[in-house]
């Protein structure tokens, strides 16, 4: 490494390690580092350039260091570190670096997963040799029609941000263009740069000012006076309001300014999947999940509701049970939501502002309203009832419990122990299953970063790395994975990164001998649960339908290195979490294994979800799930009627 007077001699992975590390984000006049450090799995396309960089910066940077941590896969790595993003509310990340070839498009599926949360992760694919003098090498796809086309082109409908780095002078604008998509809370999702393997080691004259650190501030906007004031008009001619809190509630902060809200006027809050615990359980608003999964509760208000607030929603079709949650003729919405995209939906009265300054103006301009006495009883009394169903739900009845066979719990038992026995701070962290829907509905939240459920992508394997992103984004809380044996068997093998890197994460392992949800919902379109059970082949039929799998789980988080308990009662289970909790927090992964019964389901919510069933059968299972599915699609509703504004 050489220097003139004003420039710096650096390779390309020198120059982005550098870079990165200087770095920093701020909100409320609060700093951090932009990125933790650098996840990566090294080949051949960048053990020489970014390897080399983060080797170099380890051994001899004492202040501006980018540290780096060993994957097993590289899916899971952007995982980890959008799950870490989450949990930061998006004011800090990772970076992803990844060989040519295989070792980049297994990010795909992440950089997807990040980009429809909305969650901010920088990836760093290699790519092969951009003067292409080696060509064709290693890993490297040939495109007859198009020489410059590479597998990491992939990426670019997947991205918020993309650009490939052919020429040592393309990165300065390479760089500075993604740390802007990073930290702009509308555009934020994967930023991708791809870096040929020849460029990562090409070395340049950069300037110094390049390096120097730079600040983003993190904008919170403020809503325009006169949306608030017709949203505040509107809401004032609302008698069964009804909020929808989404995940930007809890990236803005404005948990406390939402309380505010609903104390004043009476509004209650039905969640989504990424706002659930906006408010706490136990608040006299907090109506708790709503849509497909949610509550009955917050869906009967969202059935009646003629005014709908979304706040920081993008009205998934969980949210909206497939647009039949809303079913009042003059339904209109508010949409309160930083992105001028997702307040525009339902045809709503578009509020574009941060979602804490948008509840703080709204709040003043609604002051003296209040929804009638009978409606916030009304909303105690449905809350009351459902609440019971959850405690039915965490301790079933005998006549459930003596039906099971030995050493099998039921999904709502192990969830509710989960629940009791955890602190208010303790996070659960799941993401695809049935367990997503369960713990929607169930879980009582008590802390606005205790809840961590991926549900925008759903991406079966999650679990564990999103555990380990969560746990270092937040060292002082223990973390409860929730995983299924299907979506656990996807990517089990990052719990050898938690053991190399001393990561205590919780790991609950349900065991149900095959795909739970699947099933159901197979079962429920006319298709028996076909294909959906572990099981042998029959000699006899031909079909999947033998005996169960001798699959030891157990046995195979224990090979890779993780503490393992076994649990077969209540008993066991209660006291296995009780020992997870106590063990040492540098001492790496908890491992408990549990076998439930999968025909045992969480309360109904009395929702539905919109996937089609074919139209003609020969079976008849199929054929009267396709009647029930013509009377749910009546239902459905266009949304498109416009929201009248005041000032029109």
């Amino acid at each position: 490494m050489t220097a003139g007077a004003d420039n710096v001699r650096l390779t390309v992975g020198q120059t982005v390690v550098r870079f990165l590390a200087s770095q920093w984000s701020e909100r409320d006049g609060q700093r951090q580092k932009l990125f933790a450090g650098c996840f990566g799995i090294f080949g051949h396309g960048n053990v020489a350039g970014v390897g080399q960089a983060l080797l170099q910066n380890e051994l001899t940077e004492k202040e501006e260091r980018l540290p780096y941590v060993l994957a097993r896969n590289e899916q899971a790595m952007v995982h980890t570190a959008v799950a870490y993003a989450r949990q930061k509310d998006r004011l800090q990340t990772w970076a992803c670096t990844a060989s040519v070839g295989p070792g980049s498009t297994n990010m795909l599926t992440g950089a997807a997963l990040a980009t429809v949360n909305r969650l901010p992760v920088l990836l760093l694919p290699s790519g092969t040799f951009a003067t292409r003098v080696s060509g064709p090498v290693l890993q490297e796809l040939e495109a007859p029609n198009a020489a410059d086309v590479t597998v990491n082109d992939a990426f670019r409908p997947l991205s918020r941000f993309f650009d490939r780095v052919n020429r040592p002078e393309q990165l300065p604008s390479a760089l500075l263009g993604a740390m802007r998509v990073l930290t702009d809370p509308v555009e934020t999702g994967a930023a991708t740069i791809a870096l040929p393997q020849d460029v990562q080691a090409e070395a340049f004259e950069w300037p110094v000012d390049l390096f120097a650190p730079r600040i983003w501030r993190i904008a919170r906007p403020v809503p325009e006076a006169v949306d608030v004031a017709d949203a505040a008009t509107l809401i004032c001619s609302a008698r069964r309001p009804l909020i929808v809190a989404g995940g930007g509630v809890h990236y803005s902060g404005a948990e406390q300014a939402l309380r505010v809200f609903c104390e004043a006027t009476g509004i209650p809050v039905g969640e989504t999947q990424a706002g659930k615990g906006a408010l706490p359980h136990g608040h006299p608003q907090a109506m708790g999940a709503i849509g497909s999964t949610g509550t009955t509760a917050a869906n009967a208000l969202a059935r009646e509701a003629d005014v709908v607030i979304g706040i920081g929603t993008r009205y998934s079709d969980f949210t909206t049970a497939s647009r039949t949650a809303f079913q009042d003729p003059g339904i209109r919405f508010v949409n309160i939501n930083i992105s001028r995209f997702d307040a525009g939906k339902h045809a709503g009265l578009p509020v574009v502002a941060d979602a804490r300054e948008a509840l703080t103006a709204l709040t003043a301009a609604l002051q003296g309203y209040a929804v009638d006495p009978a409606y916030r009883d009304r909303q105690v009394r449905l809350f009351r009832d459902w609440d019971a169903r959850v405690e039915a739900a965490y301790h079933p009845p005998a006549e459930v419990t003596d039906a099971l066979a030995a050493g099998v719990l039921t999904q709502g038992t192990v969830l509710g122990c989960v629940n009791e026995l955890s602190d208010p701070r303790d996070v659960v962290v799941c993401a695809a299953g049935s367990m997503p829907g369960d713990l929607h509905k169930l879980w009582r939240v008590r802390d606005r970063k205790a809840y961590h459920v991926e549900y925008g992508y759903s991406c079966m394997g999650y679990e564990i790395p999103g555990g380990i992103g969560v746990r270092l984004a937040d060292p002082d809380r223990d973390v409860f994975v929730m995983v299924g044996d299907g979506s656990y068997l996807m990517m089990p093998t990052e719990l050898v990164t938690a053991v190399q890197e001393r990561v205590k994460v919780i790991v609950v392992l349900v065991q149900n001998h095959g795909f739970h949800s699947i099933g159901s919902l197979s079962e429920s379109l006319g298709s028996q649960r076909f294909g959906t059970r572990y099981r042998f082949r029959n000699d006899a039929t031909g079909r999947l339908d033998g005996g169960k799998l001798p699959i030891d789980l157990a046995a195979n988080a224990r090979s890779l290195g993780a503490t393992v308990m076994e649990v077969r009662s209540r008993g066991e289970l209660e006291q296995a979490i009780k020992d997870a909790k106590a063990a040492p927090a540098n001492g790496g992964p908890v491992v408990i294994h549990v076998e439930t019964e999968p025909t045992v389901h969480a309360p109904d919510s009395g929702s539905w979800w919109d996937v089609p069933v074919s139209q003609v059968s020969d079976l008849d299972t199929t054929q009267r799930a396709h009647a029930t599915y013509a009377g749910h699609k009546a239902t459905q509703r266009a949304l498109l009627a416009p929201t009248e504004r005041t000032n029109l």
